[in-house]
């Protein structure tokens, strides 16, 4: 019981989710006054996500397992899955981009939306906006991120330096994620850029190289990594013996947001297609080969003086 009542403690970024929070709150309220009742309930039923979304990124850093993390390396993994894939997944599915929208008032929202939108001299921030809704982008964020804050050398300045652990890696983590799942699941009013199949090898990619990440750490090495892990007082665990807890988490835990997403995207990709026959045969490419040797005609020979 001790491991859950003592070493709570505050985290700046806790001030952000409350003032986000309001600012959303205050959208919705605004949109209220010009909906009908079902869409008023549909975005409510949203926000309970986006908010769950926030509320666990905000036990994850204020709750004794923040503090555990900095003394177990396999606690820290927990804590890293969390945020990076699990917070950004609420995220997109409470769809808060457009209440956020209306947390202004109608006069400054519309000046706001002319001057980012139909000025000539914000041309390069609609080329920014575009360039980071691309879905390549998103898959190789998502797991350069990953990879980089478990370099030794920046994983040790992350635990050293709470500037750089709070709002880099952290922070890192939950726009890396929000930019990949963008790109598995519809979040009003933005859309998935990308069919079935690409969804698909983007969840089995980077699972996959989560899992290379976990064998890494623990197969294909005998020693820890992490200096910050070496001498901490009161931990009996050895620092191997703690990495590779921590990589059998990552190797296993990887499975509990990979396998739901590639269900869901399957299912949906079957009442897309038709079948689960179709959905294999986009996978491999052969729906590309028989459409295009149903769409070629066959041609006829000729006999001449018939």
């Amino acid at each position: 019981m001790n491991y859950v009542v003592h070493h709570w403690s505050f985290d700046p970024m806790v001030v952000v989710l409350v003032l986000t929070v309001i600012a959303h709150e205050v959208g919705l309220r605004r949109m209220a006054s010009h909906s009908t009742v079902a869409n008023r309930r549909r975005r409510r039923r949203r926000s309970y996500r986006f908010y769950a979304g926030l509320a666990l990124l905000a036990v994850v850093i204020v709750s004794p397992l923040d503090y555990w993390a900095a003394r177990y390396f396999f606690v820290h993994m927990i804590e890293h899955i969390i945020i990076a894939f699990f917070v950004p997944m609420l995220i997109v599915a409470g769809a808060p981009w457009i209440p956020s929208l209306f947390v202004l008032p109608v006069d400054a929202r519309r000046r706001v939306g002319r001057f980012l939108f139909l000025r000539q001299s914000t041309a390069w921030l609609r080329a920014v906006g575009r360039f980071a809704r691309n879905p390549w982008l998103a898959l190789i964020l998502m797991n350069v991120v990953m990879f980089a804050w478990h370099v030794p050398s920046l994983f040790d300045l992350g635990e050293r330096n709470q500037f750089v652990h709070v709002w880099l890696m952290h922070g890192s983590f939950v726009v890396a994620g929000t930019l990949f799942w963008l790109q598995i699941y519809p979040s009003a009013p933005m859309r998935p850029a990308k069919g079935a199949v690409w969804k698909i090898g983007a969840i089995l990619i980077t699972n996959g190289l989560m899992t290379m990440l976990a064998i890494a750490m623990s197969i294909l090495t005998t020693v820890s990594w992490y200096a910050v892990y070496a001498h901490v007082p009161g931990v009996t665990l050895s620092p191997f013996a703690d990495q590779q807890i921590g990589a059998a988490i990552l190797w296993i835990c990887g499975d509990f947001w990979a396998l739901p997403t590639l269900a869901i995207v399957i299912r949906r990709a079957i009442e897309t297609e038709g079948s689960m026959g179709s959905v294999i045969d986009r996978l491999t490419g052969r729906a590309s080969t028989l459409d295009l040797t149903i769409s070629t005609p066959t041609p006829t020979s000729h006999v001449d003086g018939a």
